[in-house]
């Protein structure tokens, strides 16, 4: 083709198809939703649990899946879209960000989904049914032909269906309609893996989500739809990944294109034994990345390219031409291109010349097919030309059987084929596509064409048609009044628009436009303003002999309404489709005559026909006689005033071959009117050029307009029958890259001009003005003009500006109604709690429903006992109040006294619904926690052995008591005297650890040790013994000896003598490198040996709770207050305790001695604080140097505190007041997280949920002694808290799902819960952990000795929970 063009030019019959070859499209049907692969219960499909951020259990693959280079046996199902070989973190790590995602993902439609509420299901299952099987290998092998071979030998599908977005929860608010349904598929045969990922017609309802963190910002991220290998091993470098999407328009595209030749179905190889390098797509004709793209398929080839095929509605003036007199579209913002798109073309390899012939007719309203014969209505005059009606199958691409591909599990149900229309100048009959002989049948495939729902709404078969020749007599019952009972304006007023009049005529009534509008009174817009139209546009057409359909693509126009600019165009009609409309310009031509700049004495179409007619054109061309039918219908303005049109293109045209420009010179117009219809015959005539190539045809146009006219008011006698519209400028282009086909007219309508010498015309009538685009232009003498800003807008006529009438007052809005500005009007929306009375204006209150709670008719019990819980209507339920147990409408005091909540060295009084505690001589406190008196004369041990005999006495107490000896201090051996336990204790009565004995045992050897048995020495030993031997029994100070310790292995921290040369040593003895101390300080080291299996739990009644204490969580903008009743959630007290606007608060932590309470802002990057004194101001402390501030943690003694940035992998200190800043780590962290102090032993604990190697590390806090804790049996250890009290480090894990504890030196490590959702940040307070979780969006509580969840506290405000702390009456202590 190259060659022809460079040496000849070739004339345009001669361009050889091969032209349409290269597309960007698809070519076949669109992906109907019965063909996606089988799925549902009955299939064995497991079902996803409902929710925002679910995930499946593991699925265990009965064959091993490639992915990239490696294979994996588990799969994971999230509700976000999306499919992972490991469990998925919480979603706002990968949700709301591009790809590549940090873990390995197969992403579908990843976006921020919710099925909660029954809003849709998500199924999968592992599948070898022949028949899944044997689809997936024909969609395989049609899109890699080099794959023809492949035989899958397992599937994993994964189905979406009907599922929503995430929205918040506002009050009165319904969910959103919008649903989605999609598909991702997985086959493999063992050695090659593909993916499959199915859209069918409709079922992409929504494009993206809102991030769930962008609080009141209004921004909406497209779904990100591809694949990732995940993060590779040298730590935060991406791995390789493969992106199909960036922006909506992509999106929508997903069911409107193919990689495959089938709308909605894409295929990609995603896995080999052999090398691939990263995900390969299939294209039909050819690789598609060579086709769409230049980027290689490298580690972060985006693939988005293929599907980047929109325009923006900023730019519809781009007008590629060249002529001084070109007008432009003024840049306005225009609302986002959202129609759904399903494009069709077909080719065939050669071309049948034999001509058709026509057979029968369609009514282009009720797209059915009859016989002139068949219609019932007055005798039309003329010829109508009739249309096929018979249904048709397009040929497609080799390789692609839609017959073969078709699902074998079920017949779908019956659909309307879509029609082909083909009209031909010798009248004869047209045989359907599929009865042309293909020159080669073995490479034509069938492919079924299934309509996009709701793209027709048939009218009755009583509707008559218009006939299109100038000579046929109006159909003038296409639109009546009926006047059988006489209508009002008192009952019919609202018909009118809100800027329009109603008046009562003899018959009936009618709407009239106020004054500075124009219209038919059902429909009025301002004079002088621009107007905006929305529609859709679908096709039958063949391209010369080349069948090509379109069904719903974008239109969009702007017009000038003050001197008659159209601007309209329309996005994604396929190129040769596209290139061959350039010439019919009437299509754009109809906003020209609706809108026209009016002469005097005449109006334009929308002054007569308002915004609800149909517009019927048949265009034949010459030489050729190819014949098109035009049908555009009008319904109505939306809320902002746009029109919203139809138009369905059926029949031939002639083919244009690309590069060609269509040119066509200004010209008039006669439009003829009767009562509700206009018609309008004329020929035109249009050049084709390319280089040096310019050819002239022509075309001969009939149209046909059809309105609703109000008979009821008296005609008006001066308005002639016939106008004449003047067309100054006519533009036609089409870009191939942006594909998009534009069409630019200038229209004056008026009356009949004569042959005569021309005279001055007024600038109003001929848009010479200089008035502004949202201004009318009103005529004066000769050429003199006034400009006067249409309404809704004010200036001077020649600059304009909106007229906010919200904020002026010239509104109609009510009280309890909001005005809403829009550009030059507004809009009325009542407040929460009203709704609209019949004036549309006035805002009334919504009647509340009973409720059973308020008007007492409920049967809970009475109110100082339970709570009665309204659930809409008559339904209710009851609950006891805290303090009394039952089912709420019983409820009985509970005995709180006999769960020994108060101290031991309390007396526990019971009241109804509550109790009090009182502490017993000898002691001062509140009855929760009792100190002893330093006054009294009693030894520790005998004021615990007289407090435990008081308690004693209490029914079912289970209290030690105490032995001691003459001295009244401890005995070293204690016996429970009613379990028959027994322990060692040191003398301040502390029970040590590990001598434990169970009943009927012997009892462990307190006091002196036994002598050692006899037993062979140890390495430590033998080596001690040498060497006191080499020193000659006695070493010098500066001189090392082995420590060994009473089994012979070495202790884990070994010292030169008597110096403070130390260093920490594994359990054979050998240095562990970067322990070595200096003068003044000794290492931490870890225990070398590990510790007993079972660990004695802490007593519970060493550190009971508290009157006052209380916690408090950052949830979002906000810190929540939830008090505490002993260990139990006060749920019904709890409250909002500060509100920061803008802000994202994840740590927390208290200062207990100066009632102060610290946060970390990761939006302001900032760390504040706060007093706890009423009205107290926030204090931002910290507020430069950070990214992302996450976990906090406060050491009351020393005055400093302690935080990680996640961004930043830092852990830096300062003082209290933000001084005294200094980074403590900066090496070996990936993903720093929690933190936690001991400020006893001064010791400081942190997290690393670093994917690759989690941890848990420990220093000094000054920053010394840096070693890990825990790196073993751990995933993404989200929160950490240490327990002065219990001297236990805990920490919850939303990877391994558990929560677990362990000395502050590692050892005696214990699962205290291991089935945790999704923990965030935890807390510890008496013998409870209180943790924050994302899958519940609430505080849970588990218990430290049963494990067992004991409560939870969901806020009323659905959002994620990050940071917890406990608020004390008092400073902690602990011993050292």
């Amino acid at each position: 083709m190259e060659g022809d063009r460079v040496a000849g030019r070739p004339a345009l019959s001669s361009l050889p198809v091969l032209l349409l070859l290269p597309l960007l499209l698809s070519r076949a049907a669109a992906l109907h939703p019965d063909e996606l692969f089988p799925h549902g219960e009955s299939w064995g499909d497991q079902l996803l649990q409902e929710g925002d951020d679910e995930s499946s259990a593991v699925v265990k693959l009965a064959n091993a899946l490639h992915f990239y280079e490696a294979r994996f046996s588990n799969l994971y199902v999230g509700t976000n879209g999306i499919i992972s070989t490991q469990d998925f973190p919480r979603e706002t790590q990968y949700v709301d960000y591009d790809f590549p995602t940090d873990f390995p993902a197969i992403a579908p439609f990843l976006a921020d989904i919710d099925t909660s509420h029954g809003r849709g299901r998500v199924l999968y299952r592992e599948d070898t049914s022949p028949a899944v099987l044997g689809l997936a290998a024909r969609y395989v092998r049609a899109g890699f032909p080099r794959s023809a071979r492949f035989t899958p030998t397992h599937a994993f599908l994964a189905t979406w269906e009907q599922v929503g977005a995430y929205e918040e929860v506002k009050r009165g608010a319904l969910p959103s309609g919008e649903l989605n349904t999609f598909q991702a598929v997985l086959a493999s045969d063992g050695s090659d893996s593909y993916a499959l990922f199915l859209y069918p017609a409709n079922g992409l309802q929504f494009l993206g989500t809102r991030p769930k963190e962008s609080y009141n910002v209004q921004l909406q991220l497209p779904a990100r739809v591809g694949f990732c290998r995940g993060e590779a091993d040298d730590l935060k470098s991406e791995g390789p990944y493969f992106s199909l999407t960036s922006t909506e328009q992509s999106v929508k595209n997903l069911y409107q294109l193919s990689n495959l030749g089938i709308p909605g179905v894409w295929a990609f190889h995603i896995g080999s034994t052999s090398l691939l390098d990263n995900v390969r797509p299939a294209a039909v004709g050819g690789d598609l990345s060579a086709a769409h793209s230049s980027v290689p398929l490298g580690r972060s080839f985006s693939h988005a390219t293929a599907l980047e095929s929109d325009y923006n509605e900023d730019n519809l003036d781009y007008y590629d031409v060249n002529e001084e007199e070109a007008e432009y579209l003024p840049g306005e913002p225009e609302e986002a291109l959202n129609g759904h798109s399903s494009i069709d073309v077909s080719f065939q390899s050669k071309v049948d010349t034999k001509p058709l012939e026509e057979s029968a007719t369609l009514d282009p309203h009720t797209k059915e097919g009859t016989s002139l014969g068949e219609v019932e209505g007055p005798d039309l005059k003329g010829q109508v030309e009739p249309w096929d009606e018979r249904g048709t199958r397009s040929p497609a691409p080799p390789e692609v059987d839609r017959d073969t591909l078709a699902p074998s599990w079920e017949t779908p149900p019956p659909y309307p084929e879509n029609r082909s229309i083909q009209p031909y100048p010798d009248g004869g009959p047209v045989p359907s596509e599929m009865d042309v002989p293909p020159a080669h049948p073995e490479e034509e495939i069938v492919l079924r064409n299934y309509p996009a729902s709701g793209h027709t709404t048939p009218l009755s078969r009583g509707t008559y048609e218009v006939g299109l020749e100038d000579n046929i007599g109006s159909n003038t019952e296409v639109f009546t009044y009926n006047a059988a009972n006489k209508e009002t304006c008192e009952h019919n007023h609202r018909q009118c628009s809100r800027h329009a009049f109603c008046t009562d005529y003899a018959t009936g009534f009618c709407c009239h436009c106020q004054s500075k509008f124009y219209g038919n009174g059902k429909h009025c817009l301002p004079e002088g303003a621009p107007h905006r139209v929305n529609g859709k546009v679908s096709g039958h057409l063949r391209v010369g002999h080349t069948p090509v359909h379109f069904t719903d693509v974008d239109l969009h126009a702007y017009v000038v309404g003050n001197d008659g600019r159209a601007y309209t165009a329309i996005s994604h009609i396929p190129q040769p489709a596209a290139q061959a409309l350039l010439p019919l310009t009437p299509i754009g031509g109809l906003f020209g005559w609706l809108f026209a700049l009016e002469k005097p004495g005449s109006e334009n179409g929308f002054s007569l026909a308002g915004a609800a007619f149909i517009h019927d054109m048949e265009v034949t061309f010459y030489p050729g006689e190819e014949r098109v039918h035009i049908t555009q219908t009008a319904e109505g303005l939306d809320p902002e005033n746009y029109l919203s049109i139809k138009t369905d293109i059926q029949g031939q045209v002639p083919y244009i071959p690309a590069n060609f420009t269509a040119h066509m010179s200004p010209y008039k117009e006669l439009y003829h009117y009767s009562d509700s219809t206009v018609t309008s015959t004329s020929s035109r005539d249009y050049s084709l050029t390319f280089d040096a190539i310019n050819q002239t045809w022509s075309y001969r146009i009939h149209q046909n307009i059809t309105y609703q006219v109000c008979r009821h008011a008296p005609r008006r006698p001066a308005f002639p029958n016939t106008q004449q519209l003047s067309v100054d400028r006519v533009f036609a282009l089409y870009n191939d890259e942006e594909r998009v086909l534009r069409f630019a007219v200038t229209n004056q309508i008026g009356p009949v001009e004569e042959d005569s010498d021309p005279t001055p015309v007024n600038p109003c009538y001929d848009g010479s003005h200089m008035c502004d685009t949202t201004a009318r232009c009103h005529p004066g003498t000769g050429v003199d003009y006034t400009c006067e800003c249409a309404s809704g807008y004010q200036g001077d006529g020649r600059n304009c500006v909106d007229e906010n009438e919200c904020a002026t007052g010239f509104h109609r809005c009510g009280p309890n109604s909001v005005c809403i500005n829009l550009p030059g009007t507004y809009r009325c929306e009542c407040r929460s709690g009203y709704e609209f009375a019949d004036d549309r204006h006035t805002c009334i209150l919504i009647t509340p429903p009973p409720n059973p709670c308020e008007d007492g008719s409920h049967t809970c019990a009475p109110a100082g006992q339970a709570r009665c819980v309204h659930h809409g209507g008559s339904t209710f339920s009851c609950a006891c109040l805290p303090g009394y147990a039952g089912d709420g409408h019983q409820c009985a005091d509970i005995d709180e006294c006999s769960e020994n909540r108060c101290h031991p060295a309390a007396t526990c009084y019971n009241t109804p619904g509550s109790f009090s505690c009182r502490c017993q001589p000898g002691y001062y406190g509140d009855g929760f926690q009792c100190i002893p008196d330093s006054t009294s004369s009693l030894t520790p041990c005998e004021q615990q052995q007289r407090h435990a005999q008081a308690q004693y006495a209490h029914p079912g107490a289970r209290f030690h008591i105490p032995q001691c000896d003459e001295q009244g201090n401890f005995l070293p051996l204690q016996c429970h005297g009613s379990t028959g336990f027994c322990w060692c204790i040191d003398p301040d009565g502390h029970e040590v650890p590990g001598t434990q004995t169970p009943p009927g045992s012997t009892p462990p050897h307190c006091g002196p040790p036994p002598e050692p048995t006899q037993r062979p020495p140890t390495i430590c030993e033998r080596w001690r013994e040498n060497l006191l031997e080499h020193y000659g029994g006695t070493p010098r100070d500066d001189q090392y000896v082995p420590q060994c310790d009473d089994l012979g292995h070495f202790t884990p921290l070994q010292c030169h003598g008597k110096s403070d040369f130390c260093w920490c040593v594994d359990k054979d003895g050998r240095e562990v490198q970067g322990t070595r101390s200096q003068p003044g300080t000794t290492p931490a080291c870890i225990p070398t040996v590990a510790p007993p299996m079972v660990r004695p739990t802490p007593r519970p009644d060493v550190t009971p709770p508290s009157v006052g204490t209380f916690l408090l969580y950052t949830q979002g903008q906000q810190i929540g207050y939830l008090p505490l009743n002993g260990t139990r959630l006060q749920k019904d007290a709890a409250k909002t305790l500060l509100s920061l606007h803008g802000s994202i608060i994840v740590g927390i932590d208290y200062d207990c001695r100066e009632r102060m309470v610290y946060w970390t802002d990761v939006a302001g990057r900032t760390i504040s604080r706060a007093s706890l004194e009423l009205g107290a101001e926030p204090e931002t402390i910290v507020n430069s140097g950070l990214i992302s501030p996450e976990g906090l943690a406060i050491d009351h003694i020393r005055r400093t505190m302690y935080w990680t940035d996640s961004v930043m992998d830092k852990i830096e200190s300062a003082l209290l007041d933000g001084s005294g800043r200094r980074v403590l780590f900066h090496t070996d962290l990936v993903n720093p997280r929690a933190i936690a102090v001991d400020p006893i032993r001064g010791n400081l604990y942190w997290t690393d949920w670093n994917r690759e190697a989690p941890k848990i590390e420990t220093s000094s806090l000054d920053g010394e002694n840096r070693r890990i804790l825990i790196n073993t049996d751990i995933g993404l250890p989200n929160g950490l808290t240490f327990d002065p009290f219990s001297k236990l480090l805990c920490w919850a894990d939303a990877g391994t799902k558990k929560l677990e504890c362990t000395l502050p030196d590692g050892t005696g490590r214990r699962v205290i819960h291991n089935n945790l959702k999704y923990p965030f940040s935890i807390i510890s307070y008496a013998d409870h952990f209180y943790h924050t979780d994302w899958r519940r969006d609430g505080v849970v509580s588990v218990n430290k000795h049963s494990g067992q969840f004991t409560d939870e506290y969901l806020p009323e405000q659905r959002s994620h929970l990050y940071g917890i702390t406990a608020v004390y009456p008092y400073c902690p202590t602990g011993r050292k």
